[in-house]
Protein backbone atom coordinates (compact mmCIF):
# COMPACT_ATOMS: atom_id res chain seq x y z
CA UNK A 1 0.00 0.00 0.00
CA UNK A 2 1.38 3.09 -0.72
CA UNK A 3 2.41 5.45 2.06
CA UNK A 4 0.44 8.65 2.90
CA UNK A 5 2.02 11.85 3.33
CA UNK A 6 -0.42 14.87 5.30
CA UNK A 7 0.16 18.08 4.71
CA UNK A 8 2.82 18.79 8.21
CA UNK A 9 4.75 16.05 6.15
CA UNK A 10 4.64 18.03 2.73
CA UNK A 11 5.29 20.58 4.59
CA UNK A 12 8.70 19.95 6.80
CA UNK A 13 9.93 18.05 3.81
CA UNK A 14 9.52 21.27 1.30
CA UNK A 15 11.17 23.26 4.07
CA UNK A 16 14.10 21.01 4.39
CA UNK A 17 14.52 21.08 0.56
CA UNK A 18 14.48 24.58 1.05
CA UNK A 19 17.15 25.24 3.59
CA UNK A 20 14.43 26.41 5.57
CA UNK A 21 14.31 23.84 8.70
CA UNK A 22 18.20 24.93 9.58
CA UNK A 23 20.61 27.30 7.63
CA UNK A 24 23.01 25.36 5.51
CA UNK A 25 26.82 25.16 4.66
CA UNK A 26 26.18 25.23 1.10
CA UNK A 27 27.98 27.84 -0.80
CA UNK A 28 26.04 30.46 -2.88
CA UNK A 29 25.83 28.60 -6.28
CA UNK A 30 24.84 24.97 -4.59
CA UNK A 31 21.97 26.44 -2.87
CA UNK A 32 20.78 28.63 -6.49
CA UNK A 33 20.95 24.56 -8.06
CA UNK A 34 19.51 22.94 -4.53
CA UNK A 35 16.59 25.74 -4.73
CA UNK A 36 16.36 24.99 -8.50
CA UNK A 37 16.59 29.46 -8.81
CA UNK A 38 15.32 32.21 -7.16
CA UNK A 39 12.51 34.63 -8.58
CA UNK A 40 14.10 37.62 -8.87
CA UNK A 41 11.94 40.73 -10.35
CA UNK A 42 13.04 43.01 -8.25
CA UNK A 43 17.54 43.15 -7.43
CA UNK A 44 17.32 42.81 -3.58
CA UNK A 45 15.23 39.62 -2.75
CA UNK A 46 17.13 37.22 -3.57
CA UNK A 47 19.85 38.40 -1.06
CA UNK A 48 17.60 38.30 1.80
CA UNK A 49 16.26 34.53 0.50
CA UNK A 50 19.81 33.43 0.72
CA UNK A 51 20.64 35.03 4.07
CA UNK A 52 17.55 33.29 5.59
CA UNK A 53 19.10 30.16 4.06
CA UNK A 54 22.68 30.08 4.38
CA UNK A 55 25.10 30.37 7.98
CA UNK A 56 26.97 33.39 7.59
CA UNK A 57 26.03 34.50 4.41
CA UNK A 58 28.02 37.21 2.71
CA UNK A 59 26.28 39.22 0.77
CA UNK A 60 29.31 40.31 -1.45
CA UNK A 61 29.36 36.05 -2.53
CA UNK A 62 26.39 36.90 -4.59
CA UNK A 63 27.43 39.84 -6.00
CA UNK A 64 30.73 38.06 -7.23
CA UNK A 65 28.82 35.45 -8.78
CA UNK A 66 26.95 37.66 -10.88
CA UNK A 67 30.09 40.24 -11.95
CA UNK A 68 32.23 37.12 -12.84
CA UNK A 69 29.04 35.71 -15.16
CA UNK A 70 28.94 32.26 -13.06
CA UNK A 71 25.20 33.82 -11.88
CA UNK A 72 22.76 35.57 -14.28
CA UNK A 73 19.38 37.05 -14.11
CA UNK A 74 17.22 36.46 -16.63
CA UNK A 75 13.29 35.73 -17.49
CA UNK A 76 12.70 31.92 -17.13
CA UNK A 77 10.40 29.85 -15.28
CA UNK A 78 6.60 31.19 -15.95
CA UNK A 79 8.05 33.86 -17.75
CA UNK A 80 9.27 35.80 -14.97
CA UNK A 81 12.87 37.18 -13.98
CA UNK A 82 15.04 34.15 -12.10
CA UNK A 83 18.63 34.35 -10.48
CA UNK A 84 20.33 30.98 -11.47
CA UNK A 85 23.61 29.70 -11.99
CA UNK A 86 24.38 29.92 -15.75
CA UNK A 87 25.30 26.15 -15.46
CA UNK A 88 21.63 26.05 -14.63
CA UNK A 89 20.61 28.93 -17.55
CA UNK A 90 22.24 26.83 -19.62
CA UNK A 91 19.68 23.69 -19.21
CA UNK A 92 16.93 24.82 -17.88
CA UNK A 93 16.45 28.19 -20.94
CA UNK A 94 15.68 25.85 -24.32
CA UNK A 95 13.11 23.82 -22.23
CA UNK A 96 11.49 26.75 -21.55
CA UNK A 97 12.05 28.61 -24.68
CA UNK A 98 8.92 27.21 -26.29
CA UNK A 99 6.31 28.04 -23.30
CA UNK A 100 8.56 31.96 -23.08
CA UNK A 101 7.62 32.55 -26.89
CA UNK A 102 3.78 31.11 -26.62
CA UNK A 103 3.57 33.11 -23.81
CA UNK A 104 4.78 36.96 -25.78
CA UNK A 105 2.76 35.73 -28.85
CA UNK A 106 -0.47 35.27 -26.45
CA UNK A 107 0.18 37.88 -24.59
CA UNK A 108 -2.85 40.41 -25.17
CA UNK A 109 -0.50 43.62 -25.24
CA UNK A 110 2.48 42.43 -27.06
CA UNK A 111 1.25 39.67 -29.28
CA UNK A 112 -1.27 42.01 -31.19
CA UNK A 113 1.48 44.14 -32.08
CA UNK A 114 3.93 41.38 -33.28
CA UNK A 115 1.77 39.93 -35.68
CA UNK A 116 2.89 39.35 -38.77
CA UNK A 117 5.73 40.46 -38.37
CA UNK A 118 9.48 38.68 -39.33
CA UNK A 119 10.70 37.39 -35.76
CA UNK A 120 14.10 36.10 -37.45
CA UNK A 121 14.63 39.57 -38.95
CA UNK A 122 13.87 40.98 -35.91
CA UNK A 123 15.59 39.14 -33.69
CA UNK A 124 18.99 39.73 -35.55
CA UNK A 125 18.22 43.35 -35.73
CA UNK A 126 18.16 43.20 -31.82
CA UNK A 127 20.92 41.32 -31.72
CA UNK A 128 23.05 43.54 -33.89
CA UNK A 129 22.04 46.45 -31.33
CA UNK A 130 22.99 45.27 -28.26
CA UNK A 131 26.17 44.08 -30.17
CA UNK A 132 26.98 47.42 -30.08
CA UNK A 133 26.48 48.45 -26.28
CA UNK A 134 24.19 46.99 -23.27
CA UNK A 135 20.75 48.70 -23.74
CA UNK A 136 17.64 48.54 -21.75
CA UNK A 137 14.11 47.40 -22.64
CA UNK A 138 13.14 51.14 -23.58
CA UNK A 139 16.05 52.10 -24.98
CA UNK A 140 16.45 48.77 -27.23
CA UNK A 141 12.23 49.55 -28.32
CA UNK A 142 13.26 52.67 -28.91
CA UNK A 143 16.03 51.80 -31.52
CA UNK A 144 14.21 49.12 -32.99
CA UNK A 145 11.29 51.63 -33.96
CA UNK A 146 13.73 53.35 -35.92
CA UNK A 147 13.16 50.04 -38.32
CA UNK A 148 9.45 49.16 -37.57
CA UNK A 149 7.94 52.75 -37.20
CA UNK A 150 4.48 51.06 -37.32
CA UNK A 151 5.28 49.12 -34.33
CA UNK A 152 4.81 49.71 -30.45
CA UNK A 153 8.23 49.88 -29.17
CA UNK A 154 7.37 48.00 -25.86
CA UNK A 155 6.54 45.01 -28.21
CA UNK A 156 9.67 44.99 -30.37
CA UNK A 157 11.75 45.21 -27.32
CA UNK A 158 10.02 42.01 -25.06
CA UNK A 159 10.27 40.16 -28.42
CA UNK A 160 13.97 40.54 -28.37
CA UNK A 161 14.04 39.58 -24.33
CA UNK A 162 12.69 36.24 -25.39
CA UNK A 163 14.28 35.36 -28.90
CA UNK A 164 17.79 36.89 -28.25
CA UNK A 165 17.46 35.79 -24.80
CA UNK A 166 18.49 38.87 -22.54
CA UNK A 167 20.86 38.54 -19.46
CA UNK A 168 20.06 41.85 -16.99
CA UNK A 169 23.71 42.53 -16.04
CA UNK A 170 25.78 44.90 -13.46
CA UNK A 171 25.68 46.94 -11.69
CA UNK A 172 22.25 45.38 -11.64
CA UNK A 173 21.43 42.85 -8.91
CA UNK A 174 24.72 43.95 -7.02
CA UNK A 175 24.85 44.13 -3.14
CA UNK A 176 24.75 47.96 -1.95
CA UNK A 177 24.72 49.14 -5.88
CA UNK A 178 21.93 50.55 -8.07
CA UNK A 179 21.71 50.74 -12.07
CA UNK A 180 19.22 50.47 -14.30
CA UNK A 181 18.16 46.71 -15.61
CA UNK A 182 20.20 47.31 -18.88
CA UNK A 183 20.78 43.78 -21.11
CA UNK A 184 22.72 41.84 -23.29
CA UNK A 185 22.11 38.84 -25.36
CA UNK A 186 23.05 35.85 -22.93
CA UNK A 187 25.22 33.74 -25.85
CA UNK A 188 27.37 36.90 -25.96
CA UNK A 189 27.54 37.87 -21.87
CA UNK A 190 28.42 33.88 -21.20
CA UNK A 191 30.32 33.34 -24.01
CA UNK A 192 28.64 29.60 -24.24
CA UNK A 193 25.22 28.52 -26.14
CA UNK A 194 22.34 26.81 -24.56
CA UNK A 195 22.41 23.13 -24.18
CA UNK A 196 21.33 21.10 -27.19
CA UNK A 197 20.24 17.99 -24.94
CA UNK A 198 18.48 19.10 -21.99
CA UNK A 199 15.39 16.76 -21.42
CA UNK A 200 12.11 17.88 -19.41
CA UNK A 201 13.17 14.75 -17.13
CA UNK A 202 16.77 16.63 -16.86
CA UNK A 203 14.36 19.82 -15.44
CA UNK A 204 11.59 17.23 -13.21
CA UNK A 205 14.67 15.69 -11.44
CA UNK A 206 15.64 19.48 -10.36
CA UNK A 207 12.03 19.95 -9.40
CA UNK A 208 11.40 17.38 -6.92
CA UNK A 209 14.80 18.07 -5.48
CA UNK A 210 13.96 21.37 -4.63
CA UNK A 211 10.13 21.23 -4.42
CA UNK A 212 9.37 17.44 -3.52
CA UNK A 213 7.36 15.34 -2.78
CA UNK A 214 5.14 16.47 -5.86
CA UNK A 215 2.53 15.86 -8.11
CA UNK A 216 2.66 15.91 -11.86
CA UNK A 217 0.47 19.52 -11.69
CA UNK A 218 2.82 21.20 -9.02
CA UNK A 219 5.89 21.03 -11.40
CA UNK A 220 3.82 22.43 -14.67
CA UNK A 221 2.86 25.08 -11.85
CA UNK A 222 6.33 25.79 -10.69
CA UNK A 223 7.96 25.57 -14.75
CA UNK A 224 4.55 27.35 -16.53
CA UNK A 225 5.31 24.47 -19.19
CA UNK A 226 1.94 21.84 -20.22
CA UNK A 227 2.37 18.01 -20.73
CA UNK A 228 4.88 16.87 -18.28
CA UNK A 229 3.48 13.88 -17.39
CA UNK A 230 5.74 12.01 -19.84
CA UNK A 231 8.39 12.50 -18.37
CA UNK A 232 7.05 11.42 -14.96
CA UNK A 233 6.37 8.46 -16.45
CA UNK A 234 9.55 7.66 -18.24
CA UNK A 235 11.16 8.66 -14.59
CA UNK A 236 8.66 6.80 -12.13
CA UNK A 237 11.17 3.50 -12.11
CA UNK A 238 13.88 5.82 -10.70
CA UNK A 239 11.17 7.64 -8.37
CA UNK A 240 9.21 6.94 -5.44
CA UNK A 241 5.37 7.50 -4.84
CA UNK A 242 3.10 8.26 -2.11
CA UNK A 243 -0.27 9.60 -2.17
CA UNK A 244 -1.62 13.12 0.08
CA UNK A 245 -4.62 13.60 1.99
CA UNK A 246 -6.63 13.88 -1.46
CA UNK A 247 -5.52 10.51 -2.82
CA UNK A 248 -3.23 12.69 -5.48
CA UNK A 249 -0.26 10.68 -6.16
CA UNK A 250 2.90 12.46 -5.61
CA UNK A 251 6.18 11.79 -6.91
CA UNK A 252 9.81 12.22 -5.16
CA UNK A 253 13.53 11.15 -5.30
CA UNK A 254 14.10 8.39 -3.08
CA UNK A 255 16.92 9.83 -1.00
CA UNK A 256 15.98 13.03 -0.61
CA UNK A 257 14.96 14.68 3.00
CA UNK A 258 11.44 13.91 4.57
CA UNK A 259 12.03 14.25 8.14
CA UNK A 260 9.87 13.73 10.62
CA UNK A 261 6.66 15.57 10.83
CA UNK A 262 7.04 16.45 13.95
CA UNK A 263 10.80 18.76 13.21
CA UNK A 264 10.09 21.84 14.99
CA UNK A 265 10.57 24.59 12.09
CA UNK A 266 11.89 27.85 13.11
CA UNK A 267 10.91 31.54 12.31
CA UNK A 268 12.27 32.73 9.05
CA UNK A 269 11.77 35.80 7.23
CA UNK A 270 11.26 35.62 3.32
CA UNK A 271 11.52 37.86 0.81
CA UNK A 272 9.07 39.43 -1.68
CA UNK A 273 8.34 36.48 -4.30
CA UNK A 274 9.88 33.79 -2.59
CA UNK A 275 9.53 31.16 -5.02
CA UNK A 276 8.15 28.93 -1.95
CA UNK A 277 4.88 30.63 -2.21
CA UNK A 278 4.83 29.77 -6.26
CA UNK A 279 5.91 26.72 -7.34
CA UNK A 280 2.89 24.57 -6.33
CA UNK A 281 -0.63 24.14 -7.71
CA UNK A 282 -1.61 23.28 -4.26
CA UNK A 283 0.10 25.37 -2.05
CA UNK A 284 -1.56 25.11 1.04
CA UNK A 285 1.67 22.86 2.20
CA UNK A 286 3.01 26.22 2.94
CA UNK A 287 -0.16 28.33 3.15
CA UNK A 288 -3.37 28.55 4.34
CA UNK A 289 -6.12 29.24 0.94
CA UNK A 290 -7.77 32.11 2.89
CA UNK A 291 -4.39 33.44 3.91
CA UNK A 292 -2.76 32.70 -0.15
CA UNK A 293 -5.98 34.75 -1.44
CA UNK A 294 -5.58 37.83 0.69
CA UNK A 295 -1.37 37.69 -0.01
CA UNK A 296 -1.20 37.38 -3.75
CA UNK A 297 -2.13 41.02 -4.75
CA UNK A 298 -3.96 42.34 -8.38
CA UNK A 299 -0.84 43.38 -9.93
CA UNK A 300 1.35 40.22 -8.98
CA UNK A 301 3.35 42.10 -6.00
CA UNK A 302 3.71 39.65 -3.67
CA UNK A 303 5.17 41.07 0.07
CA UNK A 304 8.09 39.34 2.20
CA UNK A 305 6.16 36.86 4.22
CA UNK A 306 7.11 35.29 7.54
CA UNK A 307 6.87 31.59 8.49
CA UNK A 308 5.56 30.65 11.52
CA UNK A 309 5.84 27.09 12.73
CA UNK A 310 6.19 26.05 9.03
CA UNK A 311 3.48 28.18 7.62
CA UNK A 312 3.15 31.97 6.00
CA UNK A 313 1.44 33.69 9.37
CA UNK A 314 2.18 37.06 8.24
CA UNK A 315 4.07 39.97 6.42
CA UNK A 316 6.90 42.35 6.36
CA UNK A 317 8.18 44.89 4.82
CA UNK A 318 11.74 47.43 6.05
CA UNK A 319 10.86 51.22 6.06
CA UNK A 320 13.94 53.93 6.42
CA UNK A 321 13.57 57.28 8.20
CA UNK A 322 16.62 59.09 7.72
CA UNK A 323 19.05 57.16 9.72
CA UNK A 324 16.23 54.50 11.57
CA UNK A 325 15.40 51.24 9.92
CA UNK A 326 12.13 49.68 10.77
CA UNK A 327 10.91 46.01 10.31
CA UNK A 328 7.14 46.43 10.21
CA UNK A 329 5.46 42.74 10.94
CA UNK A 330 2.00 41.79 10.42
CA UNK A 331 0.56 38.95 11.45
CA UNK A 332 -2.07 36.86 10.35
CA UNK A 333 -2.97 36.18 13.58
CA UNK A 334 -2.41 36.28 16.98
CA UNK A 335 0.87 35.60 18.20
CA UNK A 336 2.32 33.53 21.79
CA UNK A 337 4.28 35.02 23.80
CA UNK A 338 6.87 32.35 22.62
CA UNK A 339 6.27 32.99 18.94
CA UNK A 340 6.62 36.95 19.42
CA UNK A 341 10.30 36.41 20.91
CA UNK A 342 11.41 34.00 18.15
CA UNK A 343 10.09 36.76 15.57
CA UNK A 344 11.43 39.48 17.28
CA UNK A 345 15.26 38.29 17.60
CA UNK A 346 15.43 37.22 13.68
CA UNK A 347 13.53 40.70 13.03
CA UNK A 348 16.63 42.10 15.14
CA UNK A 349 18.98 39.56 12.65
CA UNK A 350 17.41 40.47 9.91
CA UNK A 351 17.85 44.42 10.65
CA UNK A 352 21.38 43.58 10.93
CA UNK A 353 21.63 41.73 7.95
CA UNK A 354 19.53 44.49 5.85
CA UNK A 355 20.43 47.78 7.22
CA UNK A 356 23.94 47.91 8.54
CA UNK A 357 24.03 51.45 8.02
CA UNK A 358 21.41 52.44 9.97
CA UNK A 359 21.76 53.93 13.15
CA UNK A 360 19.37 52.63 15.02
CA UNK A 361 16.73 49.85 14.05
CA UNK A 362 13.28 49.17 15.35
CA UNK A 363 10.74 46.37 15.08
CA UNK A 364 7.07 46.72 15.15
CA UNK A 365 4.57 43.78 15.19
CA UNK A 366 1.14 45.35 14.24
CA UNK A 367 -1.40 44.02 17.18
CA UNK A 368 1.11 45.23 20.01
CA UNK A 369 4.94 46.00 20.45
Amino acid sequence: MTDVLNQRALNRALLARQLLLERSEMSVPEALERLAGMQAQAPLPPYTGLWTRLVDFDPESLSRLLLEREAVRIVLMRGTVHLVTSRDYRMLRPLLQPLLLQLLLNNATYGTHLAGIDLTELEAAGRTLLAKQPLTLAELGKQLQAQWPDRDADSLAQAIRVLAPLVQIPPRGLWGKSGLARSVTADDWLGEPMRDDATSDELVLRYLAGFGPATVADAQAWSGLKRLGAAFERLRPQLVTFRDERNRELFDLPNAPRPDPDTPAPVRFLPQWDNLLLSHADRTRIIDEHHRKGLMTVNGIIPGTVLLGGLVGGIWSIKKDKKTATLHIKPFDLLSRADRMELKEEAARLLTFAEPNATSHEITIQGGA
